[in-house]
């Protein structure tokens, strides 16, 4: 017997296990069985007669995509958080069935339904594990979706604490964005049985979160609908761009995805990142959100990756490989992160954005569009029906390959790759952005800074809450995580506003006296202040610029509705 020690759509070890005790086997006449424990997540049941029950009692109080949580008010369930499943029978159909519910109670799941509303099965492990359920008193809104000749049922399956009339209003705001992300494909994934569920939990003990799987998706916030309606939409936005894009069009190291190791991909810049670019692009299309809001969302991910020294030492194929580190794993021992890692949500979000411009500004009847529309018809759409799974998950060297046949130039497809998507470098984002109407520029120029810096004030001391980054001034200065700075430029510095009102008296440039205290003891020196290469990305309107017809032409056939394609 099993316990998961991962979960679908991480990447990480979680170690489920630590939350199950009072483990108990018996065969088929109720008789106890012995049990062993040769690890940590796995006990072995030896005696019995072909028939094994097991019962356990499970904690359970982290209500979001990944954990499960059990209160008064609901149950929810992320299977691999919750379920103990036996080796060897991953293939066995499966039962579930939730007994003694409340009045009012309802099953909110991607599981199969059959004639009992309390029953569901699933034709295996994968797709059981990968089934989130919630049990409560759920309001379920049920529409319809058209793809071509098939008719699709989209359901949001909701906790929250508002009004009916607030769920209504979610309700269209997520159709808006169903359809602009049907736009970009073409069509609506097939739905394994018919139906593509959001399962949204808006309760103020839940945990932010949100989490994809085949046809459905978790979604939990701490923000009622009252509050965090566009917030929240959000995520509805990136989670369902994932029903094409990561639960289809699927990076090869993720499938068959693993409950007893950590999942590493090389393609999660394209699964997780374009994702992330998307996201943001499906709700300005939509008309949600404003060009400035977009821009603020795009931009922060260029200014990330044009800035964050962790460029230096690893490529997005790498990044992506980074996640069993960071994608909610837990460790206890100082990090340096911050200087050698740049999220593939981040990064991949500013690879979309910028191989997007590209395409449009070199080959003017492609776009990124095609280049997903083409993904999904050669990685997507081909499955195994009966497991269910895709048929041909891909790897870095089809995505390489897939640009140079939209594109018509593997010549180009080659190189980009070679110097943006294995390589470090930087595409061009200032001059692609032009053309579309929106100024990347320095957010503070000629404010004299020394790097950015997560600072801890506690009696009268200012510490580095964090490693200085490479390359800025601290860095050069030599502080390190856990100094304390005393002075700068002769002032003592007790809390952040003294060492701001230091800054404001100098410019980029200017080398002043510093001193701190680290292990060593105290230590004095020079600093060397620079300017603040924080980016701020705006539309033309607010930066004070013309809009041409040709950028106001480029813009719009960028940002403009695709909710009509099919």
């Amino acid at each position: 017997l099993r316990m998961s020690r991962s979960s679908p759509g991480r990447y990480a070890l979680h170690e489920f296990a630590k939350n199950v005790y009072s483990v108990r086997a018996a065969d088929s006449r109720g008789k106890p069985l012995a049990l062993s424990r040769p690890s940590p997540h796995q006990w072995n049941v030896t005696g019995h007669d072909g028939t094994v029950t097991v019962t356990y009692t499970l904690f359970g109080d982290r209500g979001d995509g990944t954990y499960a949580q059990f209160d008064r008010t609901q149950a929810h369930f992320n299977m691999p958080a919750a379920f103990i499943w036996a080796r060897g029978l991953d293939r066995r159909p499966i039962r579930i069935a939730f007994h003694d519910l409340p009045d009012g109670w309802r099953v909110a799941t991607q599981l199969r339904p059959t004639a009992d509303p309390s029953v569901f099965t699933a034709p295996g492990l994968q797709y059981f594990m990968d089934s989130p359920t919630r049990v409560g008193p759920i309001d379920i809104r049920k529409w319809t979706e058209s793809s071509g000749s098939r008719v699709d049922s989209i359901r949001l399956a909701i906790q929250d604490p508002g009004t009916s009339d607030e769920v209504d209003r979610y309700v269209e705001l997520i159709k808006t964005i169903v359809r602009e992300e049907r736009g970009v494909f073409g069509e609506l994934a097939p739905y394994d049985y018919g139906t593509y569920t959001f399962i949204a939990n808006y309760l103020p003990y839940a945990s932010g979160d949100g989490m994809e799987h085949r046809n459905s998706t978790m979604l939990s916030g701490t923000q009622p609908l009252r509050t965090g309606m566009l917030g929240n939409l959000s995520t509805v936005a990136h989670e369902f761009f994932h029903s094409w894009n990561v639960e289809r069009i699927r990076p090869k190291g993720l499938e068959p995805f693993s409950f007893e190791e950590a999942n590493m991909a090389g393609e999660l810049w394209l699964a997780e990142g374009f994702t992330s670019y998307y996201g943001p692009l499906a709700m300005r299309r939509a008309g949600v959100t404003s060009d400035a809001i977009f821009a603020e969302d795009v931009g922060g991910a260029a200014n990330a990756v044009i800035n964050d020294p962790g460029r230096r030492y690893f490529s997005p194929v790498d990044m992506s490989r980074q996640a069993p580190f960071v994608d909610a794993a837990v460790s206890i021992d100082p990090q340096n992160k911050a200087n050698t890692f740049i999220s593939y949500y981040t990064w991949g979000a500013a690879l979309g954005l910028g191989l997007d411009l590209t395409l449009r500004s070199r080959f003017p009847t492609v776009t990124l569009d095609d280049f997903m529309r083409a993904m999904w018809r050669e990685y997507g759409k081909l499955e195994i029906r009966s497991v269910p799974a895709p048929a041909r998950p891909y790897t870095v060297a089809d995505t390489r390959r897939v640009l140079g046949r939209v594109t018509g130039d593997t010549a180009f497809a080659n190189d980009f790759f070679r110097r943006y998507i294995e390589g470090t470098e930087v595409v061009d984002y200032a001059a692609l952005l032009e053309r579309a109407g929106f100024a990347l520029r320095k957010a503070s120029p000629s404010a004299a800074w020394i790097g950015d810096a997560a600072w801890q004030a506690a009696d009268g001391r200012l510490v580095l809450g964090s490693p200085a980054l490479v390359g800025t001034p601290l860095y050069l200065a030599g502080m390190e995580a856990g100094d304390q700075l005393v002075s700068l430029d002769a002032t003592p510095i007790a809390a952040a506003v003294d060492l701001e009102s230091v800054l404001v008296r100098h410019h980029p440039g200017e080398t002043v006296a510093i001193e701190f205290k680290s292990r060593g003891g105290p230590i004095t020196g020079q600093i060397t202040l620079g300017e603040n290469p924080r980016l701020e990305l705006l539309p033309f309107e607010t930066a004070g610029r013309p809009l041409t017809d040709e950028i106001r032409t480029f813009r719009d056939r960028w940002l403009a509705s695709r909710a009509g394609g099919t």
